[in-house]
C-alpha cells in the first residue's frame, strides 16, 4: 500500500537538522539567482539613466547661474530672463524634484519579494554547512580541500573566503562544536595571514578560536592563541581576562602534575587530525564512515570466487521469459544481487517528474512513541510515489550532503505494532533501485559486514531483512553515505510477508 512506504525505522537520535533541499529545488534557485542578476542590472541602469538626467540639468543650471550671479540686476534686465526665471523655479525645479524623488528600485524589490518566498531561510544555510562539515568528517577532508574547492570529481571551481570560513566556524561555534570551529577559524586565519581579503577581522577571529581549542582541551594553545589576540588588540573586552584564566588554569594543572613549567605552544597551524573528534550516539561511526571512503570493505578473494552472474526468470514469469533479468551477486551472505537494466532512462525520468512536486522531508517512525517524525539523521528528500511499473515506492533524493545513518529497514521486537494497522506483517526484504549515477560518496554500505554497494543508474539491489523463521537478521543494518559530489536519486520498495507465503515459505528454525 502508499502508506507502508512512509514507514521507515530507526533509532531516535536526532543531531543532524539541515534542512536538505533538493538538487531540482536548488537548480531553480540557480536561476532564481539569475534572473534577479538581470532585474538588478536593469535597476542599475535605470539608476544611472536618472542620475545622467540629473546631472544635465545640474550642468545646465549651473551654467546659468554663474551668468546671473555676475550681474543679476542686469542679467533680469532683459524681460526673456525674467520671465525664464519664473519659469523654472515655479515648473522647472519641481520636475527636477519629481525626478529626483522617483524610485527606480521599485521593480527591483518587487521582483525580490516575489522570490523571497523561494528563498532558503537560516535554517537552510546552517543545514548546509553541517553537511560540509559531515562530508569533511566522513571523507577526511581537510578544511583547505572545501576552501579551495579540491574535491574529487569536481569540474566546477567554487572556493570558500575568509569570510565564508569564519561563518562556517561560527555555525559550529554556536552549536557548541567546537571541533569544527577550531578546523574552521583556523582555516579563516590561514587564508587571512595569506593577506587574502576579508571583511571580518583578525581579532573576532582568534576571539573564537582561541576558545574553542582552550574547550578542546588544550590550554597552552588557547594562551598562545589569546596572546596574539591581545597584541593585536590590548582593549578587547574578554581577551585579558580569558588570558589570566586560562594561565591560572594552566599552572593549577602543572602543580598538581609537580611539573614546574611546560614548553610554550607553537604557532603551527592546526592541521586535521590535531584533535580528535568527540564521541557520538553511534556506535559503529567509525566503520560505518570508513566504509563510505571504501577503506575495510571485506570483499576478499575467497569471497569473490562465490560470487556470481545469472539471468532470472522469475520463476518462469512470462513477463520475464523472453527478456530475463540479468541478476549479479553483490554479496554472499547475507545474499545481495544486483539486477541490471531495472528501470530504463525513460522510466527513471517519469517517475522523477511525478516525484519533484511531492518531495518533502523524509521521515522515521519513533519507536518509543510510535510516531511519524522528521529525520534529522536522514537527510534526504522522498515522496511516495505509484511508478510506470505498477509498485507502490518511496523516491529519495539525496542532495549534498545527503546521507542515512545505519538503521533497520525490519520492525525490531521492540516495535511489535509497527505493522499491526497496516495488517502487511513485517518487511520481508528491500529493493532499493538506484536511479542516478553518483560522482563522488553515496554508496550504500553494512557495518556489520563490510560491504558497500555503489550506485549505478538503472540497476537495483534486493536483499532480505528477515531469515525464514521471522526473526530480523541484524546483519542487515546498512546506511547511506553522505553524497560527496553530485545528487542520488533512488526508490524503496518494501516486500512485506503478507503475500509472500508461497514464494519464500516459513522455515522450521529459529535462523537460516
Amino acid at each position: 500500500t502508499a502508506l507502508s512506504s512512509l514507514l521507515t525505522f530507526s533509532t531516535s537520535h536526532n543531531f543532524f537538522s539541515p534542512l536538505n533541499l533538493l538538487l531540482g529545488q536548488m537548480t531553480d534557485l540557480i536561476y532564481t539567482e539569475k534572473e534577479l542578476v538581470q532585474s538588478l542590472k536593469e535597476y542599475i541602469k535605470a539608476e544611472e539613466s536618472k542620475l545622467d538626467a540629473v546631472k544635465s540639468w545640474a550642468n545646465k543650471l549651473d551654467v546659468l547661474t554663474r551668468a546671473s550671479t555676475l550681474d543679476p540686476e542686469g542679467y533680469l534686465a532683459h524681460p526673456v530672463n525674467a520671465y525664464k526665471l519664473m519659469k523654472r523655479l515655479n515648473t522647472e525645479w519641481s520636475e527636477l524634484e519629481s525626478l529626483v524623488l522617483q524610485d527606480p528600485s521599485d521593480g527591483f524589490i518587487s521582483n525580490m519579494t516575489v522570490h523571497r518566498q523561494y528563498f532558503p531561510d537560516q535554517e537552510d544555510e546552517k543545514g548546509a554547512a553541517k553537511a560540509l562539515m559531515r562530508l569533511q568528517d566522513t571523507y577526511k577532508l581537510d578544511s583547505e580541500s572545501f576552501a579551495r574547492g579540491k574535491l574529487p570529481g569536481m569540474h566546477h571551481n567554487a572556493i570558500l573566503t575568509v569570510d565564508d570560513c569564519y561563518d562556517m566556524g561560527k555555525t559550529a561555534y554556536n552549536e557548541a562544536d567546537y571541533y569544527h570551529a577550531v578546523l574552521w577559524m583556523q582555516q579563516a586565519l590561514r587564508q587571512m595571514d595569506a593577506e587574502e581579503e576579508h571583511v571580518v577581522s583578525k581579532a573576532d577571529v582568534l576571539d573564537y578560536l582561541s576558545y574553542s581549542v582552550y574547550q578542546m582541551g588544550d590550554l597552552p594553545r588557547a594562551i598562545e592563541l589569546t596572546r596574539r589576540l591581545v597584541a593585536i588588540d590590548s582593549s578587547h573586552q574578554r581577551a585579558g581576562g580569558n588570558l589570566r584564566y586560562f594561565e591560572k588554569l594552566l599552572s593549577k594543572q602543572l602543580n598538581e602534575l609537580n611539573q614546574e613549567g611546560q614548553e610554550p605552544a607553537t604557532e603551527e597551524p592546526i592541521q586535521l587530525g590535531t584533535y580528535k573528534r568527540p564521541n557520538d550516539y553511534l556506535p559503529e561511526r567509525e566503520i560505518y564512515e570508513a566504509l563510505c571512503r571504501g577503506e575495510g570493505v571485506k570483499m576478499t578473494t575467497e569471497r569473490r570466487s562465490r560470487l556470481y552472474c545469472r539471468y532470472h526468470d522469475g520463476n518462469r514469469n512470462p513477463r520475464l521469459l523472453l527478456q530475463p533479468m540479468k541478476e549479479e551477486d553483490e554479496w554472499d551472505s547475507p545474499h545481495i544481487v544486483r539486477y541490471l537494466n531495472a528501470l530504463s532512462d525513460q522510466e527513471i525520468e517519469k517517475i522523477k517528474e511525478l516525484a519533484k512536486p511531492r518531495l518533502a522531508r523524509a521521515t522515521v517512525r519513533d519507536p518509543i512513541t510510535g510516531i511519524l517524525t522528521t529525520a534529522n539523521y536522514r537527510v534526504s528528500k522522498r515522496n511516495p510515489i505509484t511508478s510506470t511499473l505498477c509498485l507502490t515506492k518511496q523516491i529519495a533524493n539525496y542532495g549534498v550532503g545527503g546521507q542515512y545513518e545505519p538503521h533497520f529497514d525490519f520492525s525490531r521486537k521492540e516495535e511489535p505494532d509497527a505493522f499491526k494497522t497496516l495488517g502487511t506483517g513485517n518487511r520481508l526484504a528491500t529493493f532499493l533501485n538506484y536511479m542516478s549515477d553518483v560522482e563522488a560518496g553515496g554508496a550504500t554500505v553494512f557495518p556489520d559486514f563490510g560491504a558497500a554497494i555503489y550506485p549505478k543508474k538503472g540497476t537495483a539491489v534486493f536483499w532480505y531483512n528477515l531469515f525464514r523463521s521471522g526473526e530480523g537478521d541484524y546483519r542487515t543494518r546498512h546506511a547511506a553515505c553522505p553524497v560527496l559530489v553530485g545528487s542520488k536519486w533512488v526508490s524503496n520498495k518494501w516486500i512485506h510477508e503478507r503475500g509472500q507465503e508461497f514464494r519464500r515459505p516459513c522455515g522450521l528454525t529459529e535462523v537460516d
